[in-house]
């Protein structure tokens, strides 16, 4: 019997090498699917708790995350790093802002259709955890619209607008307010798994088996 189309809720933040590494995951339960497998991405700041007002990072501000659970979060980076199959330029990005990535990203996915979000946000992702770039810098933000074919132009006005970056931030509060406390977050039809799991694992979550 095939398998019909689903839709995937994701609650990632673009510098969390985990959300990397799950949609990777994701991917491939993807391409083991005959039905389609589409994401719909819900933003999330892990920054949130040295974020100051005028959404600027403040990294004097004590988070409890010293070097032991940096390490301890670059061993288990490798591990899934061998067990996907996968090479990164970098285990962490503790200096980069990600809130103009998920901003831009934001814009792309509720203005243009779904193939052309996907592959601006698969190039974000790529960006940071494969060329080690700053996904912070509006002109390689451009770039990459441009690439998935978004006119530069539209992305610099999204960056520079006050409302969606407010809105940016109630889908942080959002997903707060539903009980996401980590990333990546996976959940469909009331029912969610957290973490970079594999592949069988998502089979499992979407579809019961």
């Amino acid at each position: 019997m095939s398998q019909s189309a689903a839709t995937v809720t994701v609650y990632s933040d673009y510098v969390c090498p985990f959300c990397y590494l799950g949609r990777e995951s994701l991917r491939e339960y993807r391409a083991s699917r005959e039905g389609d497998l589409e994401v719909d991405w819900h933003p999330f700041d892990l920054r949130s708790g040295k974020r100051n007002p005028d959404g600027t990072i403040d990294h004097s501000v004590e988070d409890g995350k010293g070097e032991d659970y940096y390490e301890q979060a670059r061993e288990n980076v490798r591990r899934l790093q061998e067990e996907y199959g996968v090479e990164m330029a970098q285990e962490i990005a503790t200096d980069v802002d990600s809130l103009p990535a998920q901003i831009a990203s934001y814009y792309v996915k509720t203005n243009r259709d779904y193939e052309t979000w996907l592959a601006f946000d698969v190039a974000i992702f790529e960006a940071l955890w494969q060329d080690g770039a700053d996904i912070g810098d509006a002109d390689l933000l451009v770039d990459l619209a441009e690439e998935a074919g978004v006119d530069g132009a539209e992305i610099q006005s999204a960056l520079d607008d006050e409302r969606l970056r407010e809105a940016v931030r109630a889908k942080f509060t959002e997903a707060q307010q539903q009980g996401v406390t980590g990333v990546p977050t996976f959940a469909y039809d009331g029912h969610a798994a957290r973490g970079a799991v594999p592949p069988e694992h998502l089979e499992r979550l979407v579809e019961g088996t």
